[in-house]
């Protein structure tokens, strides 16, 4: 019997986000331009202090959602 799941310990691929895409989108909180980090898979929000992520492709923009940046 063979387990069709994936191993947990082998990385997924990071699926790419489209540019337009990225370009479109602001902070939800206070609509200010949003900052890629590609590394981390996150859209950052400087004003708004917080780090959208980026799960599969899509942005995720709840604010529920966000990490909390320092400073």
């Amino acid at each position: 019997m063979t387990d069709d799941r994936a191993d947990p310990a082998t990385p997924k691929p990071v699926r790419k986000t489209d540019p337009r895409l990225l370009e479109l989108l602001v902070c939800p909180v206070t609509r200010a331009e949003l900052i890629y980090d590609a590394e981390r898979q996150e859209l950052i929000s400087r004003p708004a202090k917080l780090a959208y992520p980026i799960r599969d492709g899509v942005p995720i923009m709840l604010p529920e959602e966000a990490r909390k940046l320092d400073g």
